[in-house]
């Protein structure tokens, strides 16, 4: 498994699921949305919350919470779908991360980041880059790549997509 190391400032869009703070590296965030709703695609995870509309495409939305073993999120005013650019299988692919609220775009020094911790947690420590340190608060840096991987992923690719897209867009 490499280790990144972090050499220079980066700026990362955080987000809440429950109590805890997480980030992504805002080059891979495409845009925030609030949630409205999603059209479920059947046999797929509890964690794939469905399918939304973008412009016309077809991308499938996580529940993060679910994803990461806490329980489902509650739709709030603040819920959100942090629309991302992931790598999986060497493509690069459109998806959604449901999450309960979005924070704010904040820069971290590299001395300001240590590499994850080695202990056993819900969440695969593959998907962590590094533990941010902000304001005494701990934000965990995820690898949005690994998170979301191709198995995650193959109930919507392999789908039917015209069915699922003329169900989406009517």
């Amino acid at each position: 498994m490499g280790e990144k190391v972090f050499m220079e400032t980066t700026q990362y869009l955080t987000f809440k699921l429950g109590d805890e703070v997480f980030a992504l590296d805002i080059g891979k965030v495409r845009e925030v949305l609030d949630f409205t709703s999603v059209t479920k695609v059947p046999q797929t995870p509890d964690f794939m919350r469905g399918v939304i509309n973008l412009r016309g495409n077809v991308v499938p939305v996580v529940d993060m919470r679910l994803k990461f073993g806490m329980p489902m999120t509650e739709k709030t005013v603040n819920t959100c779908v942090i629309i991302t650019e992931i790598q999986v299988d060497g493509e690069s692919t459109i998806a959604g991360a449901m999450a309960d609220s979005v924070q704010e775009v904040l820069d971290l020094e590299p001395e300001q980041i240590e590499p994850p911790p080695r202990i056993g947690a819900k969440l695969n420590i593959e998907s962590i880059m590094g533990m941010g340190k902000h304001n005494d608060q701990f934000i965990i840096i995820l690898n949005i790549d690994k998170v979301f991987s191709a198995g995650d992923l193959a109930g919507t690719k392999g789908c039917d997509y015209n069915a699922v897209d003329e169900a989406v867009n009517g």
